[in-house]
């Protein structure tokens, strides 16, 4: 019997769950910090890694207490967090700035520039990213960053995920050379892989830019999966949350992935983490490039397997600006909704609010709405957000299937389908498959079982899932809900590829808002 903590680093809070081998969760505890907006500029986002450090010791202290045991009984713990949220560090890795968010998406430019470049030089790398360079990963931020703070350029050692950088700052590690690189965190955001010795030339990137000189052996290091150490506990941090010195604390990941382990993710699964965003994420034996996906990464997700990412930039967040909007909160609107039956409120929502994650990665999109009319509600586009996000869901799943990733079974895992019985029966009903639900909070189980391994706890990850995973809820599909998605998917899909790719070609829509029509009388007349 042992006892562990799982840390996860959410956008808003940090999550510190306490974990009993035998007896399971023991307590969670939460901690806020602020997430710093412009309103001049809605492309910032970025944090604090001081306000995120003041909010572990304070969920850390709590979650012992509420647990009722002496922190000393703690063996191990291990951290997820956003991503790739990105900070500059210099001397004693010290913050030269805040962290940029997983969700800042100043580096537009620059992203663009990496994938013009890694395409006109034929690098590998862009390939096992989906094709795309994304702006919400780490070198257009990093270039973003070189470019507007010049002044701070001298000072800059390396910089880190926010994974490694909290988990060397834990372990007491000041020479950036010592610090773990996550493998999940570094693949999918960096371009980092094995297969060509770790990240893209030198040359390349100093053609991207002349600011990036030298900057390969800056990022160089120890890249690890999350089986391996990033180090142990150091005494000044141990005394701070109220544990043991020295307790090991393996290499951290990203928490989506990490989710996808605690929801019980096995190959042939597709795990959604639902949450402010949604990352989709798959593992397989066998590595299969997925244009328009996040990255194809070796031991990103299970030490032994190549893990697949894919997801929408917003979900829950569209939810709670549809809410704000009508002066409600996303509970009380969405009080009612599971009255509404599948097309009935005549809208098409597509969900590119925060622009477009996969398959297109365009951070240029903003949302859709067809099928407006007079009478209707804030709760009837709500309805249509939550149907448009499934759509989008299912865009994601095909392309994944459609080169070679199985998708057998599907998990709604994150916070917000444990809340929302009607987002699980419409993405059932869309999918046409069962989409299974952890029957209890799944938050910070992922990191949990790592926190296991890294004790000696269990020996792999399957046996620790065996042990700590949740039971699941079913949610079957309704086949007259799925034959109307069916008919709205064809024009969700028609209108996706035609309004979001630059140059596509000619679409008829006009067919599309009659149909929007007609679908709404007949579910209504039928109901």
């Amino acid at each position: 019997m042992s006892t562990i903590a799982g840390v996860d680093f959410g956008t808003l809070s940090v999550r510190v769950t306490l974990l009993d081998s035998e007896k399971g969760r023991l307590a969670t505890a939460s901690a806020e910090y602020p997430l710093h907006r412009k309103r001049e500029d809605p492309d910032y986002a970025t944090q604090s890694h001081q306000d995120q450090m003041d909010a572990l010791v304070k969920a850390t202290r709590q979650a012992i207490h509420d647990a009722g045991i002496d922190g000393s009984q703690i063996e191990a713990m291990a951290l997820d967090t956003t991503g790739s949220s990105v900070i500059p560090v210099g001397e004693n890795l010290q913050p030269l700035d805040d962290y940029y968010l997983w969700c800042d998406h100043r580096a537009k430019e620059e992203a663009q520039q990496i994938t013009e470049l890694a395409h006109k030089e034929n690098i590998e790398a862009i390939e096992w990213c989906g094709g795309v360079y994304s702006h919400e990963w780490g070198f257009a931020k990093l270039l973003h960053w070189f470019r507007h703070n010049p002044e701070k350029r001298e000072h800059f050692v390396t910089a880190f995920e926010h994974c490694d950088m909290v988990a060397g700052t834990l372990c007491g590690i000041t020479d950036a050379k010592q610090v773990k690189r996550s493998a999940c965190a570094m693949g999918h955001k960096w371009m980092w892989n094995p297969k060509w010795d770790g990240l893209p030339s030198q040359k390349f990137l100093s053609d991207l830019d002349p600011l990036f000189d030298g900057i390969r052996e800056k990022l160089s290091g120890d890249y690890a999966t999350s089986d391996k150490l990033a180090g142990h506990l150091s005494p000044k941090w141990a005394e701070a949350m109220g544990l043991r010195a020295g307790i090991p604390i393996p290499v951290g990941a990203f928490d989506a992935h990490w989710d996808a382990i605690g929801a019980g993710c096995r190959e042939g699964d597709v795990v959604n983490v639902v949450g402010t965003s949604t990352c989709i994420i798959a593992m397989q034996k066998k590595a299969n490039l997925v244009p328009g996906v996040c990255g194809v990464v070796p031991g990103s997700v299970h030490p032994n397997y190549t893990g697949v990412e894919a997801g929408l930039s917003a979900t829950g967040d569209i939810f709670e600006a549809i809410a704000r909007r009508a002066g409600h909160k996303v509970s009380e609107l969405s009080k009612g909704l599971e009255t509404y039956r599948a097309g009935q409120t005549g809208l098409l929502r597509l969900s590119w609010d925060n622009g477009d994650r996969t398959v297109l990665v365009n951070s240029e999109l903003g949302g859709v709405t067809l099928g407006w009319n007079l009478i209707h509600t804030a709760q009837d586009e709500l309805f249509a957000a939550i149907e448009g996000t499934a759509f989008h869901t299912r865009i994601i799943l095909e392309r994944m299937a459609e080169y070679g990733v199985p998708v057998d079974r599907v998990i709604n895992a994150g916070g917000i389908p444990q809340n929302n019985q009607v987002l699980n029966q419409v993405y059932a009903d869309v999918l046409g498959k069962p989409v299974l639900v952890p029957a209890g909070i799944p938050t910070s189980l992922g990191s949990g079982i790592f926190a296991f391994l890294a004790a000696g706890t269990f020996s792999t990850v399957e046996e620790a899932q065996e042990k700590m995973c949740l039971s699941y809820n079913t949610f079957i599909p309704n086949p007259t809900a799925h034959a109307i998605y069916n008919r709205l998917f064809d024009h969700y899909r028609k209108l996706y590829f035609a309004l979001g790719t630059r140059n596509a070609e000619a679409a008829s829509l006009g067919d599309i808002l009659p149909d929007l029509r007609k679908i709404a009388v007949e579910v209504t007349a039928g109901k």
